[in-house]
């Protein structure tokens, strides 16, 4: 617990981070997250 942050130092890391996710939205993805497992299955598979 070295860098405890106050409510204060907290609530505006929250609100930069909330700023910087709606400048910059991530795309919803289309598959679902099993599919998306198995995919990163697959590509772990295909490195050995």
């Amino acid at each position: 617990m070295a860098n405890k942050l106050s409510k204060e130092q907290r609530k505006a890391l929250i609100e930069k981070a909330e700023e910087e996710r709606a400048k910059h939205p991530k795309p919803k993805s289309t598959k679902s997250g099993f599919a998306t497992i198995d995919e990163d299955a697959e590509k772990l598979e295909n490195e050995k």
